[in-house]
């Protein structure tokens, strides 16, 4: 089963390619935005709700400013505003875009139940939806827009394997968030790549409610003391819940002993990967989907249909949604570069104190 649309197919209109890059610090404003360019003929107003500020400092810092400079880019109207983690935040904040005329809305749902009926709410006033980054199961999304996520889990399982090489090892699991359709999927990339390689073995795996880090710390204390301290890997979901395991484990003298993964490329993943205590992260270029995303919204609202790369399989009811997905790309010590080369994040803001001599001798000017 496939969603349906009505509408008539029409070519991308290339916003990603005109973008400059967009970096950022590791903090922004987490209220609302909302604007647009001069000239030219408006198409309708597009609504997006960014879903927190813990679970990853990239919704402020990176996609925020890159869905910004692309609406601008396109002259379209937009209103950015961010749930703070909270469901009936993100629901109060969909009633008043759609109140105040959006005719596309984008969510990065906070769990599938509080998303669909966001977007049920959504169709009934004749707005369409789009599910940004995370898939909402059970959702009525017209498209989705994010990486490959599955790539994502198989590109960290590699990565961990490639760090630890062919010797016996004890791999611990530090999954996101269980309500996060992603994080299902990047633990089953994840397992997909390491469990075939029967020299490694799992002594602890969990999921970290909201992906938070906090509570990742002491889930990861909890594990790493059930295993008797006798864990050579991380398979953390992202750096946030890298950069936990690495505190625990420096408090247990094994950090850059024991390598770590995670995703986002963030600011603080970068700098670990640079140190030693993180051996990979995944990065996702936030200008990229930013793009793709507001490709997909000026084609709805203008009334016409978005290019797609394949279909998702929602497996609440195994429909299949229309979807763009992305490429991420695996970053070590020996392309840390790429990320900064790529406008993900700025030189200045990751070489800083003791990680200026690192990165001059990564070759990051």
């Amino acid at each position: 089963m496939k969603r349906k649309h009505s509408l008539v197919l029409v070519p991308l209109l290339g916003l990603s390619m005109a973008l400059t890059a967009c970096g950022g610090d590791d903090s922004g404003d987490s209220g609302n935005d909302s604007g647009s360019s001069s000239g030219g003929d408006k198409a309708g107003k597009v609504g997006v709700i960014l879903p927190d500020t813990e679970s990853s400092v990239r919704w402020e810092s990176a996609d925020r400013p890159a869905l910004e400079a692309a609406f601008k880019e396109a002259g379209v109207d937009y209103d950015i505003q961010n749930a703070e983690g909270d469901a009936e935040k993100m629901t109060q904040i969909a009633d008043t875009m759609i109140g105040n005329g959006v005719t596309v809305l984008a969510i990065v749902n906070l769990d599938s139940e509080s998303g669909a009926a966001i977007e049920e709410k959504a169709k009934s006033q004749g707005v369409a939806t789009i599910d940004y980054d995370r898939l909402t199961l059970g959702g009525s999304a017209e498209y989705y827009v994010s990486f490959d996520n599955t790539k994502v889990g198989e590109l960290q399982g590699q990565g961990l394997a490639d760090c630890l090489g062919d010797e016996d090892a004890n791999i611990v699991y530090l999954n996101g968030s269980p309500t996060d359709n992603n994080a299902t999927l990047f633990a089953e990339g994840a397992h997909s790549v390491l469990d075939p390689m029967t020299n490694y073995t799992v002594v602890g795996e969990q999921a970290v409610p909201d992906w938070d880090n906090e509570q990742a710390a002491t889930i990861f204390q909890q594990l790493y003391t059930a295993a008797d301290g006798k864990v050579d890997g991380v398979l953390a979901a992202n750096d946030g819940l890298g950069g936990a395991a690495i505190s625990i484990l420096e408090g247990n003298g094994q950090a850059g002993k024991v390598p770590v993964t995670g995703q986002d490329a963030t600011v603080e993943g970068l700098q670990n990967v640079l140190a030693g205590t993180q051996c990979m992260t995944v990065y996702k270029s936030a200008t990229q989907e930013a793009g793709a995303l507001a490709e997909v919204a000026i084609a709805l609202a203008n009334g016409d249909e978005a290019e797609t790369t394949g279909t998702t399989t929602d497996s609440s009811d195994n429909s299949e949604v229309p979807s763009i997905l992305l490429t991420p790309q695996a970053i070590t010590k020996d392309n840390v570069g790429d990320v900064i080369d790529d406008g993900g994040q700025k030189a200045e803001d990751v070489c800083v104190d003791k990680f200026a001599k690192l990165c001059e001798e990564a070759g990051i000017g």
